[in-house]
Protein backbone atom coordinates (compact mmCIF):
# COMPACT_ATOMS: atom_id res chain seq x y z
CA UNK A 1 0.00 0.00 0.00
CA UNK A 2 2.56 2.78 0.95
CA UNK A 3 4.22 2.16 -2.69
CA UNK A 4 1.05 3.00 -4.74
CA UNK A 5 1.27 6.85 -4.02
CA UNK A 6 4.43 7.45 -5.31
CA UNK A 7 3.39 5.10 -8.27
CA UNK A 8 0.20 7.07 -9.01
CA UNK A 9 2.15 10.79 -8.59
CA UNK A 10 4.95 9.42 -11.53
CA UNK A 11 4.06 8.46 -14.78
CA UNK A 12 3.11 11.72 -16.55
CA UNK A 13 2.89 11.11 -20.28
CA UNK A 14 5.27 13.18 -21.40
CA UNK A 15 7.87 12.62 -18.69
CA UNK A 16 7.56 8.70 -19.81
CA UNK A 17 8.02 9.22 -23.43
CA UNK A 18 10.67 11.67 -23.31
CA UNK A 19 12.50 9.70 -20.84
CA UNK A 20 12.08 6.53 -23.03
CA UNK A 21 13.57 8.39 -26.14
CA UNK A 22 16.45 10.49 -24.87
CA UNK A 23 17.79 7.40 -23.06
CA UNK A 24 17.90 5.31 -26.78
CA UNK A 25 18.63 8.37 -28.43
CA UNK A 26 22.09 9.01 -26.43
CA UNK A 27 22.37 4.90 -26.72
CA UNK A 28 22.31 5.28 -30.50
CA UNK A 29 24.29 8.55 -30.79
CA UNK A 30 27.01 6.35 -29.54
CA UNK A 31 26.45 3.49 -30.74
CA UNK A 32 26.68 4.87 -34.82
CA UNK A 33 29.41 7.14 -33.94
CA UNK A 34 31.55 4.35 -33.67
CA UNK A 35 29.96 2.56 -36.96
CA UNK A 36 30.52 6.04 -38.70
CA UNK A 37 34.61 5.79 -37.25
CA UNK A 38 34.55 2.27 -38.23
CA UNK A 39 34.59 3.03 -41.81
CA UNK A 40 36.13 6.24 -41.86
CA UNK A 41 38.72 5.98 -39.32
CA UNK A 42 39.65 3.10 -37.43
CA UNK A 43 41.04 1.23 -40.67
CA UNK A 44 43.45 4.09 -40.57
CA UNK A 45 44.56 4.57 -37.31
CA UNK A 46 44.10 1.19 -35.55
CA UNK A 47 44.37 -1.17 -38.14
CA UNK A 48 47.05 -0.53 -40.68
CA UNK A 49 47.65 -2.31 -43.66
CA UNK A 50 49.11 -2.49 -46.74
CA UNK A 51 45.09 -3.64 -48.34
CA UNK A 52 42.86 -1.42 -47.53
CA UNK A 53 39.84 -4.28 -47.33
CA UNK A 54 42.13 -5.99 -45.17
CA UNK A 55 42.06 -3.13 -43.04
CA UNK A 56 38.41 -2.60 -43.08
CA UNK A 57 37.19 -5.62 -42.15
CA UNK A 58 39.33 -5.94 -39.39
CA UNK A 59 37.41 -3.01 -38.27
CA UNK A 60 34.33 -4.55 -38.86
CA UNK A 61 35.67 -7.10 -36.75
CA UNK A 62 35.89 -4.79 -33.24
CA UNK A 63 32.21 -3.85 -34.55
CA UNK A 64 31.16 -7.30 -34.65
CA UNK A 65 32.14 -7.23 -30.82
CA UNK A 66 29.02 -5.39 -29.40
CA UNK A 67 26.52 -7.53 -30.57
CA UNK A 68 27.99 -10.93 -28.92
CA UNK A 69 28.20 -8.76 -25.93
CA UNK A 70 24.60 -7.42 -26.23
CA UNK A 71 22.91 -10.80 -24.93
CA UNK A 72 25.45 -10.57 -22.23
CA UNK A 73 24.03 -7.05 -21.48
CA UNK A 74 20.90 -7.97 -21.75
CA UNK A 75 21.36 -10.76 -19.54
CA UNK A 76 22.93 -8.75 -16.62
CA UNK A 77 20.47 -6.07 -16.98
CA UNK A 78 17.58 -8.01 -17.60
CA UNK A 79 18.39 -10.41 -14.15
CA UNK A 80 18.31 -6.88 -12.21
CA UNK A 81 16.02 -5.33 -14.40
CA UNK A 82 12.80 -8.09 -13.39
CA UNK A 83 14.58 -8.33 -10.06
CA UNK A 84 14.77 -4.74 -8.71
CA UNK A 85 13.07 -2.57 -10.81
CA UNK A 86 13.00 -0.38 -14.74
CA UNK A 87 14.84 2.80 -13.21
CA UNK A 88 17.90 1.49 -11.61
CA UNK A 89 18.71 -0.83 -14.60
CA UNK A 90 18.21 2.03 -17.05
CA UNK A 91 20.50 4.24 -15.33
CA UNK A 92 23.15 1.46 -15.25
CA UNK A 93 23.01 0.97 -18.78
CA UNK A 94 23.07 4.12 -19.80
CA UNK A 95 26.31 5.05 -17.36
CA UNK A 96 28.04 1.71 -18.82
CA UNK A 97 27.63 2.49 -22.67
CA UNK A 98 28.11 6.43 -21.82
CA UNK A 99 32.00 5.74 -20.16
CA UNK A 100 32.83 3.04 -22.66
CA UNK A 101 32.27 5.80 -25.87
CA UNK A 102 34.11 8.70 -23.97
CA UNK A 103 37.12 6.30 -23.25
CA UNK A 104 36.88 5.40 -27.21
CA UNK A 105 37.57 9.22 -27.84
CA UNK A 106 40.68 9.64 -25.11
CA UNK A 107 42.28 6.08 -26.49
CA UNK A 108 45.56 5.99 -28.28
CA UNK A 109 45.90 4.78 -31.73
CA UNK A 110 48.31 1.99 -33.33
CA UNK A 111 51.17 4.79 -34.19
CA UNK A 112 51.63 5.69 -30.49
CA UNK A 113 50.87 2.22 -28.76
CA UNK A 114 51.12 -0.37 -31.24
CA UNK A 115 48.82 -3.64 -31.23
CA UNK A 116 47.31 -2.31 -27.38
CA UNK A 117 45.54 0.09 -29.34
CA UNK A 118 43.27 -1.86 -31.14
CA UNK A 119 42.90 -4.25 -27.71
CA UNK A 120 41.73 -1.45 -25.96
CA UNK A 121 39.19 -0.36 -28.77
CA UNK A 122 38.14 -3.79 -28.80
CA UNK A 123 37.39 -3.45 -24.96
CA UNK A 124 35.42 -0.42 -25.03
CA UNK A 125 33.53 -1.68 -27.95
CA UNK A 126 32.57 -4.59 -25.48
CA UNK A 127 31.43 -1.62 -23.19
CA UNK A 128 29.22 -0.45 -25.41
CA UNK A 129 27.82 -4.01 -26.24
CA UNK A 130 26.86 -4.35 -22.81
CA UNK A 131 25.11 -0.91 -22.11
CA UNK A 132 23.25 -1.19 -25.14
CA UNK A 133 22.12 -4.72 -24.61
CA UNK A 134 20.82 -3.34 -21.00
CA UNK A 135 19.32 -0.08 -22.57
CA UNK A 136 16.59 -1.05 -25.43
CA UNK A 137 14.82 -3.51 -23.29
CA UNK A 138 14.29 -1.14 -20.26
CA UNK A 139 13.56 1.96 -23.13
CA UNK A 140 10.67 0.00 -24.35
CA UNK A 141 9.15 -1.34 -21.20
CA UNK A 142 9.05 1.80 -19.31
CA UNK A 143 7.15 3.18 -22.75
CA UNK A 144 4.86 0.05 -23.19
CA UNK A 145 4.20 -0.89 -20.12
CA UNK A 146 2.81 2.79 -19.27
CA UNK A 147 0.88 2.95 -21.92
CA UNK A 148 -3.20 3.33 -22.11
CA UNK A 149 -5.36 0.42 -23.83
CA UNK A 150 -5.13 0.18 -27.66
CA UNK A 151 -1.45 2.23 -27.70
CA UNK A 152 0.78 0.02 -26.54
CA UNK A 153 2.77 0.24 -30.67
CA UNK A 154 2.54 4.17 -30.15
CA UNK A 155 3.94 4.26 -26.94
CA UNK A 156 6.47 1.76 -27.81
CA UNK A 157 7.40 3.76 -30.98
CA UNK A 158 8.92 6.21 -28.51
CA UNK A 159 12.36 5.08 -27.85
CA UNK A 160 12.75 3.22 -31.32
CA UNK A 161 12.35 6.96 -32.72
CA UNK A 162 16.54 7.25 -30.73
CA UNK A 163 17.29 5.37 -33.62
CA UNK A 164 17.38 7.86 -36.25
CA UNK A 165 17.74 10.44 -34.17
CA UNK A 166 20.46 9.32 -32.12
CA UNK A 167 21.62 8.24 -36.38
CA UNK A 168 21.35 11.95 -37.63
CA UNK A 169 23.37 12.92 -35.06
CA UNK A 170 26.16 11.36 -35.26
CA UNK A 171 26.56 11.25 -38.60
CA UNK A 172 25.76 15.05 -38.95
CA UNK A 173 28.57 15.13 -36.31
CA UNK A 174 31.41 13.57 -38.51
CA UNK A 175 29.84 15.61 -41.44
CA UNK A 176 30.33 18.90 -39.33
CA UNK A 177 33.75 17.90 -39.08
CA UNK A 178 34.68 16.73 -42.05
CA UNK A 179 33.41 20.41 -43.55
CA UNK A 180 35.09 22.43 -41.02
CA UNK A 181 38.90 20.24 -40.11
CA UNK A 182 41.08 19.04 -43.24
CA UNK A 183 41.91 15.79 -43.09
CA UNK A 184 44.50 15.80 -41.39
CA UNK A 185 42.93 17.54 -38.46
CA UNK A 186 40.11 15.37 -38.73
CA UNK A 187 42.54 12.26 -37.94
CA UNK A 188 44.59 13.64 -35.93
CA UNK A 189 41.93 14.83 -33.30
CA UNK A 190 38.90 15.58 -34.69
CA UNK A 191 37.47 12.57 -35.27
CA UNK A 192 37.62 12.27 -30.98
CA UNK A 193 35.35 14.75 -30.49
CA UNK A 194 31.90 13.29 -30.85
CA UNK A 195 33.09 10.35 -28.66
CA UNK A 196 33.91 12.52 -25.89
CA UNK A 197 30.99 15.41 -26.46
CA UNK A 198 28.70 12.45 -25.86
CA UNK A 199 29.39 12.95 -21.87
CA UNK A 200 27.19 15.77 -21.95
CA UNK A 201 24.47 13.62 -23.66
CA UNK A 202 24.95 10.80 -21.26
CA UNK A 203 24.17 13.69 -18.28
CA UNK A 204 21.24 14.76 -19.53
CA UNK A 205 20.15 11.34 -19.77
CA UNK A 206 20.85 10.39 -16.21
CA UNK A 207 18.95 13.50 -15.33
CA UNK A 208 15.71 12.96 -17.06
CA UNK A 209 15.90 8.73 -16.01
CA UNK A 210 16.81 9.87 -12.52
CA UNK A 211 13.03 11.24 -12.39
CA UNK A 212 11.19 8.44 -13.83
CA UNK A 213 9.50 5.76 -11.15
CA UNK A 214 8.69 2.38 -11.57
CA UNK A 215 5.80 0.81 -14.26
CA UNK A 216 2.95 0.13 -13.36
CA UNK A 217 3.18 -3.35 -14.85
CA UNK A 218 6.03 -3.74 -12.52
CA UNK A 219 4.42 -2.10 -9.15
CA UNK A 220 1.96 -5.05 -9.83
CA UNK A 221 4.25 -7.69 -10.38
CA UNK A 222 5.85 -7.26 -6.94
CA UNK A 223 2.41 -6.61 -4.94
CA UNK A 224 2.03 -10.40 -6.38
CA UNK A 225 5.09 -11.80 -5.69
CA UNK A 226 5.64 -12.19 -8.88
CA UNK A 227 9.35 -12.01 -9.34
CA UNK A 228 11.68 -14.91 -10.45
CA UNK A 229 14.78 -16.09 -8.88
CA UNK A 230 16.68 -16.19 -12.11
CA UNK A 231 14.81 -14.91 -14.84
CA UNK A 232 17.43 -16.15 -17.46
CA UNK A 233 16.57 -19.72 -16.33
CA UNK A 234 12.54 -19.03 -16.77
CA UNK A 235 13.20 -17.88 -20.32
CA UNK A 236 14.89 -20.76 -21.05
CA UNK A 237 12.63 -23.14 -19.48
CA UNK A 238 9.04 -22.09 -20.32
CA UNK A 239 9.72 -19.44 -22.94
CA UNK A 240 11.99 -21.12 -25.20
CA UNK A 241 9.62 -20.93 -28.40
CA UNK A 242 9.04 -17.12 -28.13
CA UNK A 243 12.95 -16.46 -27.70
CA UNK A 244 13.61 -18.64 -30.86
CA UNK A 245 11.11 -16.80 -32.53
CA UNK A 246 11.69 -13.12 -31.44
CA UNK A 247 15.19 -13.60 -32.23
CA UNK A 248 14.93 -14.44 -35.90
CA UNK A 249 11.67 -12.43 -36.41
CA UNK A 250 13.69 -9.62 -35.98
CA UNK A 251 16.26 -10.86 -37.84
CA UNK A 252 15.81 -8.79 -41.44
CA UNK A 253 15.63 -5.49 -39.28
CA UNK A 254 19.28 -5.88 -38.27
CA UNK A 255 20.16 -7.20 -41.34
CA UNK A 256 18.86 -4.44 -43.49
CA UNK A 257 19.88 -1.57 -41.15
CA UNK A 258 23.87 -2.50 -40.77
CA UNK A 259 23.89 -2.85 -44.68
CA UNK A 260 22.27 0.46 -45.48
CA UNK A 261 24.19 2.19 -42.98
CA UNK A 262 28.07 0.17 -42.42
CA UNK A 263 27.77 -1.16 -45.41
CA UNK A 264 26.23 1.14 -47.69
CA UNK A 265 28.74 4.01 -46.28
CA UNK A 266 31.61 2.09 -47.26
CA UNK A 267 30.95 0.96 -50.60
CA UNK A 268 29.75 4.08 -51.57
CA UNK A 269 32.87 6.13 -50.38
CA UNK A 270 34.89 3.67 -51.38
CA UNK A 271 34.58 1.51 -55.08
CA UNK A 272 31.35 3.77 -56.34
CA UNK A 273 33.51 6.76 -55.84
CA UNK A 274 31.62 9.11 -53.74
CA UNK A 275 33.16 11.62 -51.41
CA UNK A 276 32.49 11.37 -47.77
CA UNK A 277 30.90 15.36 -47.73
CA UNK A 278 28.52 13.68 -50.44
CA UNK A 279 27.66 10.47 -49.19
CA UNK A 280 26.79 11.56 -45.54
CA UNK A 281 23.84 14.09 -46.32
CA UNK A 282 22.49 11.26 -48.63
CA UNK A 283 22.30 8.58 -45.91
CA UNK A 284 20.78 11.47 -43.05
CA UNK A 285 18.04 11.83 -45.98
CA UNK A 286 16.99 8.24 -45.85
CA UNK A 287 17.27 7.94 -42.38
CA UNK A 288 14.43 10.66 -42.54
CA UNK A 289 12.30 8.30 -43.63
CA UNK A 290 13.07 6.15 -41.35
CA UNK A 291 11.96 8.40 -38.71
CA UNK A 292 8.84 9.42 -40.61
CA UNK A 293 7.81 5.89 -41.01
CA UNK A 294 8.19 4.91 -37.54
CA UNK A 295 5.22 6.52 -36.15
CA UNK A 296 3.14 5.58 -39.35
CA UNK A 297 4.05 1.68 -38.62
CA UNK A 298 2.77 2.36 -34.73
CA UNK A 299 -0.37 3.28 -36.14
CA UNK A 300 -0.86 0.66 -38.36
CA UNK A 301 0.16 -1.76 -35.35
CA UNK A 302 -2.06 -0.42 -33.21
CA UNK A 303 -4.88 -1.13 -35.74
CA UNK A 304 -4.13 -4.21 -37.36
CA UNK A 305 -1.59 -5.46 -34.98
CA UNK A 306 1.98 -5.72 -34.55
CA UNK A 307 2.70 -8.63 -35.83
CA UNK A 308 0.57 -8.42 -39.30
CA UNK A 309 2.54 -4.80 -39.64
CA UNK A 310 6.14 -6.97 -39.17
CA UNK A 311 4.79 -9.18 -41.75
CA UNK A 312 4.00 -6.61 -44.34
CA UNK A 313 7.27 -4.44 -43.92
CA UNK A 314 9.45 -7.81 -43.89
CA UNK A 315 7.50 -8.97 -47.22
CA UNK A 316 8.88 -5.31 -48.97
CA UNK A 317 12.44 -5.87 -47.09
CA UNK A 318 12.28 -9.41 -49.58
CA UNK A 319 11.19 -7.94 -52.64
CA UNK A 320 13.70 -4.56 -51.77
CA UNK A 321 16.95 -7.20 -52.05
CA UNK A 322 16.44 -7.76 -55.67
CA UNK A 323 16.38 -3.76 -55.96
CA UNK A 324 20.04 -3.93 -53.84
CA UNK A 325 22.02 -3.70 -57.29
CA UNK A 326 19.80 -2.12 -59.84
CA UNK A 327 19.93 1.03 -57.80
CA UNK A 328 22.74 1.24 -55.15
CA UNK A 329 24.78 -0.19 -58.31
CA UNK A 330 24.17 1.93 -60.76
CA UNK A 331 26.02 4.33 -58.73
CA UNK A 332 24.50 7.78 -59.84
CA UNK A 333 23.33 10.44 -57.39
CA UNK A 334 19.35 10.08 -58.16
CA UNK A 335 19.62 6.14 -57.64
CA UNK A 336 21.29 6.24 -54.77
CA UNK A 337 19.20 8.85 -53.45
CA UNK A 338 16.45 6.42 -54.24
CA UNK A 339 17.92 3.44 -53.04
CA UNK A 340 18.45 5.33 -49.43
CA UNK A 341 14.93 6.75 -48.89
CA UNK A 342 13.23 3.48 -50.27
CA UNK A 343 15.58 0.88 -47.76
CA UNK A 344 15.13 3.27 -44.83
CA UNK A 345 11.46 3.64 -44.89
CA UNK A 346 11.06 0.02 -44.75
CA UNK A 347 12.94 -0.09 -42.39
CA UNK A 348 11.23 2.30 -40.05
CA UNK A 349 8.21 0.49 -40.91
CA UNK A 350 9.89 -2.62 -39.43
CA UNK A 351 11.03 -1.08 -36.79
CA UNK A 352 8.69 0.80 -35.10
CA UNK A 353 6.26 -2.13 -33.83
CA UNK A 354 9.19 -4.21 -33.21
CA UNK A 355 9.95 -3.52 -29.75
CA UNK A 356 6.13 -3.66 -29.07
CA UNK A 357 6.22 -6.74 -30.79
CA UNK A 358 8.67 -8.50 -28.74
CA UNK A 359 8.02 -7.15 -25.23
CA UNK A 360 4.46 -8.97 -25.91
CA UNK A 361 6.04 -11.76 -25.68
CA UNK A 362 6.67 -12.41 -22.08
CA UNK A 363 5.13 -11.58 -19.10
CA UNK A 364 5.49 -8.73 -16.60
CA UNK A 365 8.62 -10.80 -14.40
CA UNK A 366 10.67 -11.78 -16.84
CA UNK A 367 10.19 -9.53 -19.85
CA UNK A 368 12.70 -7.27 -19.51
CA UNK A 369 15.09 -10.22 -20.04
CA UNK A 370 12.87 -11.79 -22.70
CA UNK A 371 12.58 -8.80 -25.03
CA UNK A 372 16.48 -7.53 -24.23
CA UNK A 373 17.44 -11.13 -24.88
CA UNK A 374 15.41 -11.58 -28.42
CA UNK A 375 16.26 -8.07 -29.55
CA UNK A 376 19.83 -8.82 -29.02
CA UNK A 377 20.14 -12.63 -30.47
CA UNK A 378 18.61 -11.27 -33.41
CA UNK A 379 21.39 -8.86 -34.03
CA UNK A 380 23.97 -11.43 -33.42
CA UNK A 381 22.37 -12.74 -35.92
CA UNK A 382 21.11 -10.33 -38.21
CA UNK A 383 23.70 -7.44 -37.48
CA UNK A 384 26.84 -8.29 -36.25
CA UNK A 385 28.38 -9.82 -39.25
CA UNK A 386 26.46 -7.94 -42.14
CA UNK A 387 29.07 -5.63 -43.10
CA UNK A 388 31.54 -8.19 -43.37
CA UNK A 389 29.83 -10.49 -45.10
CA UNK A 390 28.16 -7.82 -47.31
CA UNK A 391 31.65 -6.85 -48.08
CA UNK A 392 32.92 -10.20 -48.57
CA UNK A 393 30.57 -11.13 -51.00
CA UNK A 394 30.18 -7.83 -53.17
CA UNK A 395 33.93 -8.26 -53.58
CA UNK A 396 33.62 -11.58 -55.07
CA UNK A 397 30.52 -11.66 -56.06
CA UNK A 398 29.21 -8.28 -56.33
CA UNK A 399 26.32 -6.21 -55.55
CA UNK A 400 23.32 -7.98 -56.36
CA UNK A 401 24.93 -10.77 -54.24
CA UNK A 402 24.41 -8.47 -51.35
CA UNK A 403 20.65 -8.11 -52.25
CA UNK A 404 20.29 -11.62 -52.11
CA UNK A 405 22.16 -12.09 -48.88
CA UNK A 406 18.84 -9.47 -47.34
CA UNK A 407 16.12 -11.69 -49.41
CA UNK A 408 17.42 -14.72 -47.79
CA UNK A 409 17.68 -12.98 -44.37
CA UNK A 410 13.85 -11.40 -45.00
CA UNK A 411 12.81 -14.98 -45.83
CA UNK A 412 13.87 -16.35 -42.95
CA UNK A 413 12.19 -13.32 -40.97
CA UNK A 414 8.63 -14.29 -41.96
CA UNK A 415 8.79 -17.93 -41.30
CA UNK A 416 9.73 -17.15 -37.33
CA UNK A 417 7.10 -14.27 -37.84
CA UNK A 418 4.42 -16.79 -39.11
CA UNK A 419 5.57 -19.66 -37.03
CA UNK A 420 5.67 -17.57 -33.55
CA UNK A 421 3.51 -18.78 -30.76
CA UNK A 422 0.87 -16.41 -29.55
CA UNK A 423 1.61 -14.75 -26.69
CA UNK A 424 -0.76 -14.73 -23.37
CA UNK A 425 1.68 -11.81 -21.94
CA UNK A 426 0.65 -8.90 -24.07
CA UNK A 427 -2.17 -7.81 -22.03
CA UNK A 428 -0.29 -8.02 -18.36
Amino acid sequence: MASSPPAAAVNSKGRVLFASLIGTTIEFFDFYIYATAAVLVFPHLFFPSAEPTTAMLQSFATFAIAFFARPIGAAIFGHYGDRIGRKATLVAALMTMGLSTVAIGLLPTYESAGVVAPMLLALCRLGQGLGLGGEWGGAVLLATENAPPGKRAWYGMFPQLGAPIGFICATGSFLILSDVLTDEQFFAFGWRLPFVASALLVFVGLYVRLKIHETPAFQKAIERHERVEVPIVEIFARHKAHLLAGTFGAMATFVLFYLMTTFVLSWGTGPLGFARSTFLPIQMLGVVFFGLAIPVSAVLADRYGSRAMLLAATLGIALFGFLFHPLFGAGTTGSVVAFQIVGFALMGLTYGPLGTALSELFPTKVRYTGASLTFNLGGIVGASLAPYIATRLATDHGLAAVGYYLSAAALITLVALALSPRSKAGAD
